[in-house]
């Protein structure tokens, strides 16, 4: 991958975070995206490789083309592209939800994602050539109560991630999705809104995924030969068998 510009967003936090420290290690160019500009300036200032910092919201439609069209001539063909920001937002069965919570998920999960990806199609389209990798979640492909709006958005990542692999078949570009379970990053505290004990208990009696495991799952996907797409992958941590079943130590 030595060379490749890859474009990530959420790149500030988590699996984002984790996935450019994997790629810059693998020689790839990085364009970082996310919100908080601070984070991603630290980010910058730690990989030793060329990189171009993004601030903009993936569910602002306009600040999302704006700013990926403004990339400078060096980092304006982009090889591999990351959608990974995301959030999940309340806990609650549908007739007492927040519908601000749901209009958050649905903004950026499924909306933003297709935005960036809009975006950036364009020079893969024209050079025939590379590779979109979309962060799903094990929520793509089974309901869990209470979550009804955080799973349809990650079964629309699932569905768009399928009509967009085979729209661009001809074209030999690669879409790929990947779908992790339980991973210990800032999701469950975004999720409850700020309650660290409430996250915490989520992971308790197991050992999650950590966001360095997905992206080192995620760039193992990237270098694949040429020839070969892995197209669809379910990555969960051992004590984890559904989003029913864990097993938890006491």
């Amino acid at each position: 991958m030595r060379g490749k510009i890859a474009l990530i967003t959420g790149a500030s936090s988590g699996i984002g975070w984790a996935t450019a420290e994997a790629f810059a290690a693998e020689g790839v160019q990085l364009i970082l995206c996310g919100r908080r500009e601070s984070r991603l300036k630290a980010l910058q200032n730690l990989l030793k490789v060329p990189s171009h910092v993004l601030v903009f919201d993936v569910a602002d439609k306009k600040a999302v083309f704006d700013q990926i069209h403004s990339l400078p001539k060096a980092f304006s063909s982009i090889d591999i592209l990351i959608n990974n920001a995301g959030n999940a937002h309340g806990l609650s069965p549908v007739h007492e939800a927040d519908l601000r919570d749901w209009e958050a998920m649905i903004d950026s999960n499924v909306k933003g994602l297709m935005y960036v990806t809009k975006a950036v199609l364009p020079s893969m389209v024209e050079r025939k050539s590379g590779h979109i990798i979309n962060l799903g979640s094990i929520a793509a492909k089974e309901v869990y109560p209470n979550g009804s709006v955080y799973c349809s958005s990650k079964y629309a990542v699932d569905a768009f991630s399928q009509g967009l692999r085979i729209d661009l078949n001809p074209m030999g570009i690669k879409v790929s999705a990947i779908h992790p379970g339980l991973v210990d990053t800032e999701f469950s505290v975004v999720r409850f809104k700020g309650d660290q004990q409430k996250a915490n208990r989520v992971y308790e009696g197991l050992k999650p995924l950590s966001a360095q495991d997905v992206a080192d799952v995620i760039c193992y996907m990237a270098k694949a030969p040429e020839h070969v797409n892995i197209a669809d992958l379910l990555l969960l941590p051992n004590a984890q068998a559904n989003t029913y079943v864990n097993h938890r130590k006491p």
